[in-house]
């Protein structure tokens, strides 16, 4: 595969574009030779590309991004170098607006090209979906929630309270600004700043969930390793769920599988059943789907 190619699968993936979240290109996991480092959004009226690892071969894919994003009306094109422990994110041209937002599903998400972490995990999405199918009048807990968009999509689906958990105070600020965007009622949801590990007897107290969702970093040096520390969160679900609660249970640790999770779950939480494992979506769906984002379903039996 050379540049060409490249470009020729980005220009097939924006036929359809519009203002709706869209990854153009995926390498992440996929036998595309000197281009498994490199993902392209289009995001809204931005092009956003992330490099992984260094190439000698950036320039020259910056200068076919650059041409491609301004023969497709693109206002900004930005780059982000995940590689690099500063000055990380380039304008190549445009600019970064204070309030862009991105949309997924209608629902609108805070975006700040100037994180690490953008504000969103565009991957999660067939996740998102399905809570928002299953939240009528359900309660939600929301652990590692991050920016809040499983709670966004929760309350949209019309769940009737959810419960946000993060260390991150200035995620959980964004995630209400998620709601208000939306013109979600927040009454309706808690956001508390607290590690999760240490605060289960707290958060018990709104206990029992309905749907508890676990979407942990893989690795977040001197809070969470998945590795040790998913067994601690699964360990706990009895105390926090009633019959009929279903957990959603996510990993996107490259070297740990499905059945890892679902193992932990066999000798920690017994009264857990295995549902089903979400499909990712399509653009996301790599040569080695173990490789990728694990979504996966228990419903508690008994």
């Amino acid at each position: 595969m050379n540049e060409n190619d490249l470009k020729n699968i980005i220009l097939d993936n924006l036929k359809d574009k519009n203002e709706e979240i869209k990854r153009v290109f995926h390498g992440r996991g996929n036998f595309y030779e000197d281009f498994s480092h490199l993902t392209v959004d289009s995001i809204n009226d931005t092009l956003f590309a992330s490099f992984y690892e260094s190439n000698q071969k950036e320039k020259n894919i910056i200068l076919i991004l650059e041409d491609t994003a301004k023969n497709n009306n693109f206002s900004n094109f930005i780059v982000q170098r995940k590689y690099k422990s500063d000055d990380f994110y380039e304008v190549i041209f445009g600019g970064i607006l204070d309030d862009f937002t991105a949309i997924e599903n209608g629902l609108k998400y805070k975006i700040n090209f100037k994180n690490r972490n953008i504000g969103l995990f565009f991957d999660m999405k067939k996740g998102r979906e399905y809570i928002k199918s299953i939240s009528k009048d359900k309660s939600v807990l929301n652990l590692f929630s991050y920016t809040c968009a499983f709670s966004v999509s929760a309350i949209a689906g019309g769940a009737s309270t959810v419960i946000n958990v993060d260390m991150s105070k200035p995620s959980l600020s964004m995630g209400r600004e998620n709601h208000r965007i939306n013109n979600l009622d927040t009454k309706k949801v808690k956001f508390l700043p607290y590690n999760i590990l240490k605060s289960i007897s707290t958060i018990r107290k709104d206990s029992p969930f309905d749907i508890v969702i676990i979407d942990p970093p893989s690795f977040q040096k001197n809070s969470f390793v998945a590795s040790k520390d998913y067994e601690k969160i699964i360990k706990k679900l009895d105390l926090l769920t009633k019959k009929g609660s279903i957990v959603l249970a996510c990993l996107n640790d490259p070297f740990l599988s499905s059945d890892f999770l679902i193992e932990l779950f066999k000798i920690n939480a017994k009264d857990f059943q295995f549902v089903e494992k979400l499909e990712n979506s399509f653009e996301f769906i790599t040569n080695n789907e173990e490789n990728s984002l694990k979504s996966l379903v228990f419903l508690k039996k008994y």
